[in-house]
């Protein structure tokens, strides 16, 4: 785009050597370099589609009055874009918040067609020097020009229609790929009412660049084919394309130092400063299962990375070793808001390291475990400093001790990078055995460029096992999102190497690595740090060459931006004039566009945001029911409780759908299961809608009114009913999973049996209860003891220490007397006080004492001389106790066996089942060990579970780098210089293969071009 006027001054020496490409450059930031050459700009290795050579061509009419132009551009000071760092303290915080509760309208900007303000001082001549020298037709004038009217260069006032011009004249008489691809994105987006949209030029256009090798058209032009935009759909001419980029992608990836190139994820959501699409707490992005998690690219978190910072740091001189870490690998990755620094991150490694190993190498006495295992990460990343030279000397000598270090106390990435260096010799000789060791040792502790290491070396061997064992490691890899396994599994798709030929599958893994490849084909730096410096102009013109190229979340940013929904009360319309002409940034048409296409790359947000623009008939024609088909396809998801909502509203008032209070009803209490935070809306919207519903019953109305839902249970066998309780369900929680918090459990060396504290705390409970309950029982039967003592002493006085009378025989004159004046006999010790201070459980008892023993009611018994209930004698509490006992061993036996049972499954890396996952708390699930990616890529894909596949168990390949590798029916290796992966140039007339007799199976880019004489 913009460049350097470093790199203006390397295109005058270069006009010679230019051809049909002119200088295609950029007004870089202070720290940027020139990216581009327009030489070589979108021109890859060479792949399946011959490219032309670029000719020597004689210098141009008007080169000199060019390079006088470029002399007055360097007069003029850069500006540095990049946004002041946030406050975060309590009162730049609240004024952060305040400022985002006022409603703001839609960002805007200046007249797209109209300079805002004169030119003047040395870019006023340099650009009467460039005109003059366009019209000697010269290519590098007409670039420049056409760059500076379109992005806005050195202060250029913005004119999209002279850029235009620049641009057509550019493609007509010089074929310049650049301008051919720009003239594709003015027809596409019809960008500044220059020209009107249409989708058919824009693939022409945009295909003629790309033919060439044009990187971004390239891929712009795959995602057309892919979904059909401008020309039907197209698999096989989109995967042709997006394995173009891919295939340079990959070769730029491994241009770097060992372990491949490395940079910072720059591809965010701006609309996730705002808490999503719709807000805090109503988008997909930040409710339901996504609220939990914490968004590192958030305005938010980038805003905290200081506050962040000043903690560990305060932390780290206090001797803990975790901070340390954690702060070393912050500088060291970098993020948004903050740059990367190997020289602080490097301290901060060495300090890690040095709380374990002395100077001399010796370990000190006091060390925990924590200390150790940060102090083996800690030497692993040292260790990859040396070997890539980030911000050192590269020096293998000392990265081979680091990585030593590393090893012996088992760190992966230490495994990793010392298998590197034997198997590619650096530093020394090659040890293909001792590298093999090192690196399954490192894959097996699911590290993710260890795993594509030995998938390499897996599939140079050819064979089907060895593809399939390839297959798996790279799997196991991509999950991390690393970018060579995604290539790998593309090829192997592609080609049918050892896996079912798909064209879909392999298109998705090529569109994955030629995205992830940021740096070299999209200009997401660029629109990020103009967005951030407040030229929202320049950053939409930025993020929508991005999504052009197929980016889901560039895409996402220009509708975001040109949304004009985003406020109902536009306050930035009170304080300017009203404008006639239409401005760049207020488009709904456009808006719409890129809704639509992100939504169908799977953002439920805008899916939900494309019906409300058919609804309301925002850039487009109203169309309700085309708004209720999105919001039906958000709600599949089961994540939008905004779409379910709408549907519940649209239900309740018959809009689109037929009025249906009961249907209303579910979709209402839908939304409020998929979301907590829709409580109140929600609540409020059913209170309306059962007045509603018992106003129409009475009334006797038409709408189907609420009624209760009917239960039905499936009647479950014994075995089912136990299969179901048993089922691992596969509930894994994403948000550990994808666990981006790298600042958790910084403080305390005994972290590692924190996950067991609450089941011990539990059974510590439950047993001081048992005992609490014991004691009472026991304290209990005392006193139950002494009051019986006491009534047999006062009975015996009473009786004058005779022992009690025994009952009369019954039909005898005793028992007559008795039973007339034995109550009274016995009671009178009692006084009628006494009966009236005993409960009713008492009393019965006394009388009952009194019975004849074959007169007591059933459920009671005599016990010594009282008469109590059977569950209330000896044998009775025996049973109860028992039986007591007996539960609380199953509980215990319950608690503590699935307790065991499911660490035992966390430790092979599985998920608790059904009914032990309460057992243990949700931080003991395995997380997946930090990914520190060969390099960082920053923002790969989701990270999924381990299946139960481990490599351990499989012998390593006899690999011999001198043994070409031998794929079924072919006798012989490849040629010197040739293919070492693709059979189909081992002849030396390719012609007379017979394809469908003799496939191809090359499943890696070749070493070098192709012969000349294939396609």
């Amino acid at each position: 785009m913009k460049s350097s006027a470093v790199c203006l001054l390397l295109l005058s020496q270069a006009a010679a050597v230019l051809g049909t490409n002119a200088k295609y450059y950029h007004d870089a930031q202070e720290e940027k370099l020139a990216r581009r050459d327009p030489r070589n700009h979108g021109l890859g290795p060479k792949t399946d589609v011959v490219q032309e050579q670029a000719q020597p061509a004689p210098r141009q009419p008007g080169a000199d009055i060019v390079e006088s132009a470029i002399s007055e551009l360097q007069k003029i000071p850069r500006s540095s874009r990049r946004r002041k760092h946030q406050s975060s303290g309590i009162i730049g915080a609240t004024l952060r918040y305040l400022g985002k509760a006022i409603p703001t309208g839609p960002a805007s900007a200046p007249s797209a067609n109209k300079p805002s303000k004169a030119v003047s001082g040395p870019l006023l001549s340099a650009v009467e020097l460039l005109e003059e020298a366009a019209h000697h037709n010269n290519s590098d004038a007409l670039f420049l020009l056409a760059e500076l009217n379109f992005f806005g260069n050195y202060s250029h006032p913005r004119n999209l229609h002279a850029s235009y011009k620049h641009y057509k004249q550019l493609a007509t008489a010089h074929g310049n790929t650049t301008a051919q691809y720009m003239l594709g994105l003015y027809h596409s987006t019809g960008i500044g009412n220059v020209v009107p949209r249409d989708q058919a030029k824009a693939l022409l256009y945009y295909t003629f660049a790309a033919v060439r090798g044009d990187t971004r058209a390239e891929m712009a032009t795959a995602f057309r084919h892919h979904s059909g935009i401008g020309a039907t759909k197209s698999c096989e001419a989109a995967v042709r394309y997006y394995k173009r980029v891919a295939d340079k992608a990959i070769n730029w990836y491994r241009a770097g130092p060992p372990g491949g190139m490395s940079w910072v994820f720059q591809g965010w959501r701006i609309s996730d400063d705002d808490g999503g699409i719709y807000g805090e707490g109503a988008s997909v992005s930040s409710s339901g299962i996504n609220s939990r998690k914490v968004n590192a690219y958030s305005d938010s978190t980038r805003a905290a990375i200081g506050d962040v910072i000043e903690y560990l740091d305060l932390v780290s001189q206090k001797g803990d070793s975790k901070a340390s870490f954690n702060l070393g690998r912050i500088y060291y990755e970098g993020q948004r808001g903050l740059d990367r620094d190997y020289e602080l991150a490097r301290k901060y490694f060495y300090l890690a390291a040095s709380r374990y190993w002395k100077k001399d190498n010796r370990i000190v006495e006091t060390y925990t475990k924590d200390v150790e295992r940060t102090a083996a990460q800690a030497a692993g990343y040292i260790g990859r400093i040396y070997l890539r030279g980030d911000g050192v000397v590269q020096n293998f000598e000392r990265a081979k001790i680091w990585f030593d270090r590393g090893i012996s106390l088992r760190d992966a990435q230490s495994q990793y990078g010392r298998g590197l260096m034997l198997l590619n010799g650096y530093g020394g000789k090659e040890n293909v055995k001792f590298a093999m060791e090192l690196l399954t040792a490192a894959a097996n502790q699911d590290y993710a460029p260890a795993q594509v290491q030995m998938g390499r070396l897996y599939l140079d061997q050819g064979e089907p096992e060895d593809l399939r064992i390839a297959n798996n490691h790279f799997e196991l890899a991509a999950r991390h999102g690393n970018i060579e396994a995604h290539y790998y599994l593309g090829e192997m798709v592609y080609h049918g190497v050892g896996r079912e030929k798909l064209c879909g599958m392999a298109m998705s893994y090529y569109k994955t690595v030629a995205e992830k490849a940021e740096p070299l084909v999209s200009s997401w730096g660029d629109a990020n740090d103009a967005y951030e410096a407040g030229d929202h102009e320049l950053a939409f013109l930025e993020y929508l060459m991005a999504a052009e190229q197929g980016y889901e979340r560039a895409q996402t940013n220009v509708a975001y931006m040109l949304d004009t929904g985003r406020s109902k009360i536009p306050f930035s319309q009170w304080f300017r004039k009203p404008r006639s002409e239409a401005e760049l940034l207020e488009n709904p048409g456009l808006a719409l566009i890129y809704w639509t296409r992100s939504s169908r790359q799977s953002n439920i947000d805008s899916m939900v945001k494309m019906g409300d623009y058919y609804f309301y008939g925002i850039g487009t024609n109203q169309d309700v029911g085309k708004a209720v088909q999105c919001y039906t396809g958000a709600s599949d998801y089961s994540q939008s409780a905004q779409a379910l909502f709408n549907l519940g509203w649209m239900h309740e008032n018959g809009i689109g759908l037929t009025q249906d209070f009961h249907l209303a009803k579910r979709y209402y209490d839908h939304a409020l299961e998929v979301n907590e935070e829709a409580y109140l809306p929600v609540t409020l919207s059913l209170l309306k809608l059962r007045i509603r519903s018992a106003w129409n019953t009475l009334t006797h109305g038409s709408v189907h009114s609420i009624q209760d839902e009917p239960k039905k249970g499936k009647d479950w066998s014994l075995s089912e009913w136990i299969a179901n309780f048993l089922e691992d369900d596969n509930i894994y929680y994403e948000d550990e999973l994808n666990n981006d918090n790298m600042y958790e459990g910084t403080i305390g060396a005994g972290d590692e049996d924190f996950d067991d504290g609450g089941v011990v705390e539990s059974v510590v409970i439950i047993g001081i209860t048992m005992a609490l309950v014991f004691l009472l029982w026991w304290r209990q039967r005392i006193q139950q003891a002494h009051a019986q003592a006491e009534e047999e002493r006062r009975r015996n006085q009473g009786q004058g220490g005779h022992p009690p009378p025994g009952n009369p025989a019954d039909g005898g004159d005793a028992f007559r007397g008795w039973a007339a004046g034995g109550s009274a006999h016995r009671v009178a010790p009692a006084t009628t006080e006494h009966l009236n201070l005993l409960n009713d459980n008492d009393r019965t008892a006394l009388e009952m004492g009194i019975r004849p023993r074959d007169d007591l009611p059933p459920g009671w018994v005599r016990d010594g001389d009282w008469v109590v209930p059977w569950w209330h004698s000896r044998e009775g509490i025996i049973v109860k106790w028992v039986i007591f006992l007996v539960i609380f061993l199953l509980i215990m036996g319950y608690i503590l066996g699935g307790y065991w049972h499911a660490k035992r499954r966390l430790r092979k890396g599985l998920q608790p089942l059904a009914y032990h996952r309460c057992l243990v708390s949700r931080r003991a699930y395995q997380p997946p060990q930090y990914q520190a990616s060969w390099p960082q890529q920053g923002g790969g894909g989701g990270y999924y579970q381990p299946d139960a596949y481990h490599m351990g168990n499989m012998a390593p390949p006899v690999y011999d780098p001198n043994r070409p590798p031998m794929y079924p029916g072919q006798p012989a290796g490849p040629p010197e210089g040739g293919s070492k992966v693709d059979p189909s140039q081992w002849r030396t007339e390719p012609t007379r293969r017979a394809p469908e007799s003799n496939p191809a199976p090359d499943y890696a880019p070749p070493a070098g071009p192709p012969p000349a004489n294939t396609r």
